[in-house]
């Protein structure tokens, strides 16, 4: 458990910074939250497969899998202010760029091609390494705000993408998302966003620069000599192969089982508001119980959400249920996850381990709205998805419940001033 003091002191020196980097990590999901309207309109002018459109989805993640390690170690190099300003404003032009698409899928690929290298630069790694390196009583809840970066785009993009696209079409919906949330988030991140490394003060009488923090932990090779690094990075691709997959395609489910466009992207948005009430709860357990515990006991929440969209998926009674408790559960693995790996690493070379975790999310985001989409092409349903998600989701909990307890590491020290 936490320190009520320490906490409490923590809150008082950067109360802001969680809320800052969740704007910024809300950019990290722009495209996975805000393409699911588009896939009706693309479909209806294109005639495009399901598999198809979001084959570019995959484009970008397999990408960003490769480059993930590189963003970790720009960050642990340079501090993660500049990486995050600089993709912000990349990840929305290149989401712009999307509405340029052509009728053909080869430039559909080409322009997912130029997102993915533009949009890595907002991963989760830039805006919790700041998180971690100013909160450490109270990590659990700090991170947990910060997660909620991407709740909070789980909520407003489909409706945002919906409702652009009812009035103004589907090329300016693809400009209009991306480019006024990208200023949104900019200016936000200008003003209150620094972390630990990010931060120069200089003494009143001498000016000289104050004494760096020295991040306690290990190094990247003993790092990967751990279990429990291999542990995460299952749970890591597992569990956002299939909540991923089906969060994307989370409005053409609904559509589906008989609900209207903007009545499913309105339903979708609870998926954000649920995600939201989830993180902040999921934070706060964090720093009361072990991790592996509180992760494994949230797992349960998308099998009763999957198994009420199997059976009872046309009811909407049923289907604000399951949005509701899919919602409490998505993106539990990137709470869990960042906890985990800040206590069982430390933060000396958190960027790059945690890059390579990074990685294994951006491997399930990249297979897993391809595989629901394949799925359906093939049965015509997404039952056999939503069965597929029960199973890995079952495997994911058992996985973080064999991860024994993280070590105790040192706190971290004071260089000396130069």
């Amino acid at each position: 458990m936490s320190a009520p003091g320490n906490a409490a002191a923590e809150w008082r020196q950067a109360w802001i910074l969680p809320f800052a980097a969740g704007f910024g990590y809300s950019m990290a999901v722009l495209q996975t939250y805000a393409i699911g309207p588009f896939i009706g309109p693309l479909t209806e002018e294109f005639g495009w497969s399901r598999a198809g459109i979001s084959f570019g989805l995959t484009i970008a993640n397999v990408t960003g899998a490769v480059l993930s390690v590189v963003v970790g170690t720009l960050v642990d190099r340079f501090g993660p202010r500049i990486v995050g300003l600089v993709g912000v404003l990349t990840t929305g032009l290149a989401f712009s760029l999307l509405g340029t698409t052509s009728g053909s899928l080869a430039h559909w690929y080409a322009l997912w091609g130029v997102f993915a290298i533009l949009a890595p630069w907002v991963q989760a790694s830039v805006w919790s390494s700041a998180v971690a390196s100013r909160f450490q009583a109270s990590r659990g809840l700090a991170l947990g705000i910060m997660l909620s970066g991407a709740s909070l785009g789980a909520t407003l993009y489909p409706l945002l993408a919906a409702s652009m696209i009812q009035s103004f079409g589907w090329r300016t919906a693809f400009m209009a998302t991306g480019g006024i949330w990208a200023i949104i988030v900019f200016i936000t991140i200008l003003f209150f966003f620094r972390g630990a490394a990010d931060t120069k003060t200089k003494t009143e009488t001498t000016q000289e620069a104050a004494p760096a923090p020295v991040l306690s932990g290990v190094t990247f090779a003993e790092g990967l000599r751990q279990a429990a690094f291999y542990k995460l990075f299952i749970v890591c691709m597992l569990y956002t192969l299939t909540t991923v997959g089906l969060s994307v395609h989370f409005v053409p489910v609904l559509v589906e089982n008989g609900a209207e466009q903007i009545s499913a992207a309105g339903v979708a948005s609870l998926l954000g508001i649920f995600a939201m009430i989830g993180r902040l709860l999921i934070g706060l357990m964090l720093d009361r119980f072990p991790g592996r515990f509180v992760g494994a006991f949230v797992f349960l929440f998308p099998i009763a959400g999957c198994a009420l969209l199997i059976l009872r998926g046309g009811d909407p009674a049923s289907q604000i249920a399951a949005a509701s408790l899919f919602g409490l559960a998505l993106g539990a693995e990137m709470d869990v996850v960042t906890y985990l790996a800040a206590r069982h690493f430390g933060l000396k070379a958190f960027g790059r381990l945690y890059g390579l975790l990074i990685a294994a999310l951006s491997i399930g985001v990249a297979f897993g709205p391809l595989s629901a989409g394949l799925i359906y092409d093939i049965s015509g349903n997404y039952d056999q998805f939503l069965l597929v998600t029960i199973v890995l989701t079952i495997v994911s909990g058992l996985t973080l419940l064999s991860l024994g307890r993280p070590p105790e590491l040192a706190p971290p020290e004071t260089a000396p001033a130069h």
